[in-house]
């Protein structure tokens, strides 16, 4: 990855947030590296040096500060100036880490060499595969000891060291103190219930959240999410430990408020990152703006609504259900359907703050009755193709390491069709670039009658064109609408679901 040292600089003396976690920023004189953002003095130009990951500056021997605390940088894109292998391979450490066979099991599943994977990684990360995944249990760590009041033991479980003593001399060595001590250092950690721990999730500003709480909200499925008073929650499950987790927003910090209540904190960081995939808190919004401000359609649209993200979706197999019981039918009506199969066929749970269900598994849903529930035939069976496909792991959503791939065996399923399968890859996988081109809903918004229509004209949106159907669907141009007013769900293009797609005919 190429810095522009001057972008770097400019960015560093005016402290924008907008590169927050774009580059960090390594000190001579200190030995330790920090933030856009670092309320420290500013060092002299000549005595700092640039660098694209945090793994990178610790690679070359420098220490996170303290005071600004790297670990709570928003994500580095990771399809922003590194090739497919390299895109790919951090999305699967960023779910997993390096827990199954390291690098040489990573590179496996790639289809490439561990040797070629390093170079690939040193080559535009700055730092191999290892010391990124390191890296990232590290800046968990420090978060855990920071924001939660979790014992030591169990920090160093969650955070994902295979023992106490490895994490020790890990933090030790990182931070040139012991665990112990940072804790003392800490403002944030305070005493919370049982179970109960609360995270600040760091995005680059803008961010809007009005239009992401508005498009989840319309597709809450009643008892497992719920919206209202300006928060999101959900009901979740890994394993066989459920829980539930709320999100709030505070724009004063640029960061969401996270608060999850869950059992077995060995599972803390994979439900933070999949929260941060949900709210799409990795996105680089002028980099997005950029590619999608040079076309009229989209130019007011991104002015009058700036910060829009992609929703993602906490479960692939749930948003995936959810697409097919939207194809033909309105947002509400799809809503009414997803309600009654959790209410019907999903594990109930002891009321927290409104939830009362889990969604059903794969395992229940493919011997579910779902005509019974208001299905047609087709719409059941569909969803039971989907179910059988995925509780036998012939679908796994995930790990997906060629999404061309795993779309086209989700199409050989009945009933589902591009539509249905772009929908998912831009949620569930978290594609920019997916577009639903057939999507009735994008084509009244640019006055056009098919998508062999659309196709071309998107051609210019790459690669970013899941944020341009985003603009297209909740934003109207601001001559039908006054600034930063956003559509209903009533409205075509405020609706992806109500949308007439060729899938109903697959």
């Amino acid at each position: 990855m190429q810095l522009d040292l001057q972008t770097c600089s400019r960015a560093r003396l005016t402290r924008d947030a907008r590169f927050d976690g774009k580059f960090f920023i390594a000190v001579l004189t200190s030995r330790v590296y920090c933030r856009s953002i670092c309320p420290a003095r500013t060092a002299k130009e000549e005595n700092v040096r640039y660098y694209p990951t945090a793994a990178a500056a610790a690679e070359a021997g420098f220490r996170p500060c303290l005071r600004c605390r790297p670990e709570c940088s928003p994500g580095t894109p990771a399809w922003l100036g590194t090739p497919s292998t390299v895109s790919r391979a951090l999305r699967l450490i960023h779910e997993s880490g390096l827990e199954d066979g390291g690098v040489e099991s990573l590179a496996e599943r790639l289809g490439v060499g561990s040797r070629h994977l390093r170079r690939l990684f040193l080559q535009h990360l700055g730092a191999t595969p290892s010391a990124v995944a390191q890296t990232r249990r590290l800046q968990f760590a420090k978060k855990l000891i920071d924001e939660t009041a979790l014992p030591m033991s169990e920090v160093a479980l969650a955070s994902g060291f295979g023992s106490v003593r490895r994490f020790n001399a890990g933090i030790r060595k990182a931070f040139h103190r012991n665990p112990t001590q940072l804790r003392r250092l800490s403002y944030l950690a305070g005493s919370q219930p049982e179970d109960h721990y609360l995270f600040r999730l760091r995005f680059r500003p803008p961010y809007n959240w009005d239009v992401m709480l508005g498009f989840l909200a319309a597709r809450a499925t009643p008892g497992v999410e719920i919206v209202e008073n300006g928060r999101y929650r959900r009901s979740i499950q890994i394993g066989k430990t459920a829980g539930y987790f709320d999100v709030s927003f505070d724009p004063d910090a640029n960061s969401l408020v996270a608060r999850v209540q869950f059992s077995d904190p060995r599972l803390l960081f994979a439900i933070i990152e999949r929260i941060r995939a949900m709210f799409d808190l990795n996105a680089d919004w002028a980099a997005i703006a950029r590619g999608l401000q040079n076309d009229p359609h989209l130019a007011t649209r991104l002015k009058a609504a700036p910060g829009l993200r992609v929703p993602g979706c906490w479960d692939g197999f749930e948003l995936t259900v959810r697409a097919i019981l939207g194809q033909q039918i309105t947002v509400k009506g799809a809503t009414l359907l997803a309600g009654r199969i959790a209410s019907t066929f999903g594990t109930p749970i002891s009321p927290a703050n409104g939830l009362t269900h889990l969604f059903p598994s794969a395992r229940i849903l493919a011997q579910a009755d779902l005509t019974s529930v208001g299905l047609t035939k087709s719409r059941a069976e569909t969803i039971r193709a989907l179910a059988r496909a995925v509780s036998d792991r012939r679908i796994d959503f995930e790990g997906v390491v060629d999404s061309s791939q795993f779309l086209s065996q989700l199409c050989e399923l009945p009933g589902i069709g591009e539509w249905t399968a772009q929908y998912v890859a831009m949620r569930a996988l978290a594609e920019p670039d997916a577009f639903p081109s057939s999507d009735l809903g994008l084509l009244r918004a640019m006055n056009l009658n098919h998508a062999r229509e659309l196709d071309p004209l998107a051609e210019a949106w790459r690669p970013w064109r899941a944020y341009a159907a985003m603009y297209l669907w909740n934003v109207s141009p601001p001559e039908n609408v006054s600034k930063g007013r956003f559509l209903g769900t009533g409205h075509p293009n405020a609706s992806d679901e109500m949308s007439v797609s060729c899938d109903a005919a697959t």
